[in-house]
């Protein structure tokens, strides 16, 4: 409620606002309220869809929206499409496979160290420090966890070793660009935790009260590699046909290529500074304040369907 009260107060500066929870009864309120235009940040009940199901609904009535639109938030949700649309335009990315089955497992053959995770989760869920794995039992093991307790298919990576960053997006067309970069050191975090942003990472480790001082922004890269990380995002960004904002996971491989491991459509806002949350920080170093850049986000939309 904290976020949701933030973005309220934020466009209310400048607009009317009327909030609606994406629960099962928003279509008759959606359709009834007749918004000149909705700020999505809905991310679904049920299924591997539910980030999809309330832009549909307001294209459905015809009533524009902040943000991607359904197939994008749709395919973005789904790891594998999304590195299959990824590896088809050569986009760099980990070498993967799909298991919808431990007999699935028959068929491995990616290269030891792995890294587990469910298809269609976020914010950390079902990625802990055991899903770095280094052998077949445990793949096994872990395969049949994310199998049991999420109830979805598993996606099997090889580990990227390299440096972590995740760029945040504004924009459209070529007017796209990419706020501050930001590095993810892992190297600060406790030795038995695993150097992932996981679930431990973001939730149990990282707390108001004790912040986990692992964020640069901007990272403190060369020139040459900012270049590249950015220009990656940016491919990624127009090639997934996001909209409006977004921020793009990425981390280097043994060859220090930046790979992708995630596009965020939808991504974190968490408002206050004492929370680790990304775009808002890669904001506020480019200088926008909360309240600035979830306008912005809107304006950027407005523009798109020159409201």
């Amino acid at each position: 409620m904290e976020t949701i009260n933030a973005v309220q107060y934020a466009l209310s500066l400048n607009h009317n606002v009327t909030p609606i929870e994406a629960d099962c009864n928003c279509f008759e309120k959606i359709k009834n309220t007749s918004p000149d235009i909705v700020f999505n940040i809905t991310e679904g009940l049920f299924g591997i869809s539910r980030e999809a199901q309330i832009p549909a609904i307001l294209e459905l009535l015809n009533i524009p929206y902040t943000g991607s639109d359904p197939l994008t938030l749709a395919l973005t949700l789904d790891k594998s499409r999304t590195k299959e649309i990824l590896s088809y335009h050569n986009i760099p990315n980990a070498r993967f496979q799909l298991f919808n089955s431990l007999e699935d497992l028959k068929s491995f053959s990616l290269d030891f160290p792995v890294i587990i995770k469910p298809i269609a989760e976020g914010s950390g869920k079902g990625i802990f420090s055991t899903s770095i794995v280094n052998d077949f039992n445990s793949l096994k093991i872990g395969v049949e966890k994310i199998l049991t307790a999420y109830n979805q298919p598993v996606l099997v990576e090889e580990f990227l070793n390299g440096r972590e960053f995740t760029v945040a997006i504004l924009g459209n067309g070529q007017d796209a660009h990419a706020l501050p970069v930001i590095e993810i050191d892992f190297s600060k975090l406790p030795g038995d935790v695993a150097p992932i942003y996981s679930f431990e990472a973001k939730w149990i480790l990282d707390t108001r009260e004790n912040q986990l001082d692992i964020f640069s922004c901007p990272a403190d890269i060369p020139a040459d590699l900012e270049k590249q990380i950015v220009d990656i995002a940016l491919r990624t960004y127009h090639t997934l046909r996001c909209r409006d904002w977004s921020r793009i996971d990425m981390r280097m491989d043994k060859n220090n290529i930046p790979n992708i491991i995630e596009i965020n459509p939808l991504p974190g806002i968490l408002p206050d500074p004492r929370d680790n949350s990304c775009f808002p920080k890669a904001a506020r170093t480019a200088g926008l304040d909360f309240n600035t850049m979830i306008n912005e986000v809107l304006n950027i939309a407005r523009k798109r369907y020159s409201i």
